[in-house]
């Protein structure tokens, strides 16, 4: 079965990590703008999340913003996603 989704490269190395697990639209998005305004161009945001709703909005939220989503992993009970500033 194919997935939509897409998996990010295992060498990725986060600048800062978010821990956003627990939290539900908009509350992640709303911490990750925060956290990009902090981060420098280049450097890497990992979030952690429980929302299966962030499967779709943080891809898209970075497309928006103008940033880049290198992707996301499945852990057994949240995901991991990571974004790069521009």
């Amino acid at each position: 079965m194919s997935d939509n989704f897409k998996s990010a490269p295992d060498n990725l190395k986060p600048t800062r990590t978010l821990d956003a697990k627990g939290l539900v639209c908009p509350m992640p998005l709303l911490r990750i703008k925060k956290e990009m305004d902090r981060l420098n161009s280049g450097d890497i945001l990992e979030v952690l999340g429980t929302d299966p709703g962030s499967r779709g909005d943080i891809p898209g939220w970075a497309a928006r913003a103008g940033h880049e989503f290198l992707g996301e992993r499945a852990e057994a009970d949240f995901f991991r996603f990571f974004l790069q500033k521009k």
